[in-house]
């Protein structure tokens, strides 16, 4: 007889060992549903959708201790997000950003996703606690370590990044590591022939559509570059270890991490409205949320594969595959129809058993 989905979670997250203790894990699985019932992060309302025999306040109480006292295992919960990316070929990877203020609380989190199709499943992330500002080298460095260690780097195709991941020392660390990568360029960077001057991209577009070099020296790396103008005729300054040519095409698999950033807040779960005032808890709800995310994400895939939504006459479906997860993930907690939810988890558990054979 098959298991239900939650069971199947909770084994899942067990078996993993996301967090310590049978009862903290399956009150993570009771957490992670409150989050896609409620579609809120603020724990009354995950609270009252927590189905427990007990006073709401109770279990407020208890969502309050989870924060305070458990400790998450992120390396393994990495590990918990490969379970549900079941596509054969390599990791085309993405870094940024997200920030957002709460009073004088400075939320900015640097997270690393990988992108399947128009959308991405988070792998790891760290919270920086630079008031809002952008990342440094080392940050970047330590964060990317953390990945490698688990899945090396034979799995990773490509990392994609916005203007603010540049740096010689980042750069040529990619580089050491053989990692092929594209990073959109500040204008102000310039960039220069092996044998020539300092010149502005912007000068050396000039009057043409697209200009390609090969083997140009941009913050002391040699890379090839791209120049042409973005859909909003602004300067689009790429680099990377690819073809120029290729560039532009990899670039736009970036936009699946501003996806998810969304999904986890005003088109999803609002993370945004959280009134915690500590990073370490910070980094616990952006967890939590991502685990939510992440099944609802599978389970809107798992259905487009027996029920493909056809595009409306703008050309773009009603939903999103994460919205459709969503949907389909509140009616189970409500209804307990079971596809496609657990043949999610089903196909997860074969994953987690192929990835013990081959992650560190």
């Amino acid at each position: 007889m098959d298991k239900s989905p939650q069971v199947t979670n909770y084994e899942l997250i067990r078996s993993i060992g996301v967090v310590k203790h049978k009862k903290r894990q399956e009150f993570l699985d009771f957490l992670i549903g409150g989050i896609i019932k409620s579609r809120s992060v603020l724990f009354p309302e995950i609270a009252d959708k927590i189905d427990k025999p007990i006073k709401v306040e109770s279990i407020e109480r208890r969502i309050q201790d989870f924060f305070q006292v458990v400790e998450i295992d992120y390396r393994q919960l990495m590990l918990y997000f490969l379970c549900f990316i079941h596509h054969k070929g390599r990791l085309k990877l993405s870094i940024d950003r997200t920030e957002w203020d709460f009073g004088e609380t400075q939320i900015n989190i640097l997270c690393v996703i990988a992108s399947i199709g128009k959308m991405g499943v988070p792998l790891y992330f760290e919270m920086l606690d630079n008031n809002s500002g952008n990342s440094n080298q080392e940050d970047r460095i330590k964060l990317f370590s953390e990945i490698i260690e688990i899945i090396g780097t034979q799995r990773i195709e490509v990392l994609i990044m916005d203007r603010e991941f540049i740096g010689n020392k980042w750069l040529c660390w990619l580089k050491s590591k053989g990692i092929d990568f594209c990073v959109r360029v500040p204008k102000h960077h310039k960039l220069s022939f092996l044998d020539g001057d300092l010149v502005k991209a912007e000068d050396v577009l000039k009057a043409r559509r697209e200009t390609l070099f090969e083997d140009v020296v941009v913050d002391g790396v040699v890379l090839n570059c791209s120049i042409s103008e973005d859909n909003k005729g602004e300067l689009l300054y790429l680099i990377g270890t690819f073809k120029p040519q290729l560039l532009k095409g990899v670039y736009k698999k970036r936009w699946c991490i501003e996806v998810f950033f969304q999904a986890l807040k005003s088109r999803g779960f609002n993370m945004e409205q959280s009134r915690l005032r500590c990073l370490n808890k910070y980094k616990k709800l952006f967890a939590i949320v991502s685990l939510a995310y992440t099944l609802c994400w599978a389970v809107g895939i798992e259905h487009g594969k027996k029920a493909p939504v056809k595009p409306k006459n703008h050309g773009y479906p009603q939903f999103s595959v994460f919205r459709r997860g969503l949907n389909l993930m509140r009616i189970f907690y409500k209804n307990k129809i079971l596809e496609p939810i657990l043949n999610v988890f089903c196909l997860a558990k074969l994953r987690f058993f192929d990835l013990c054979k081959t992650v560190g």
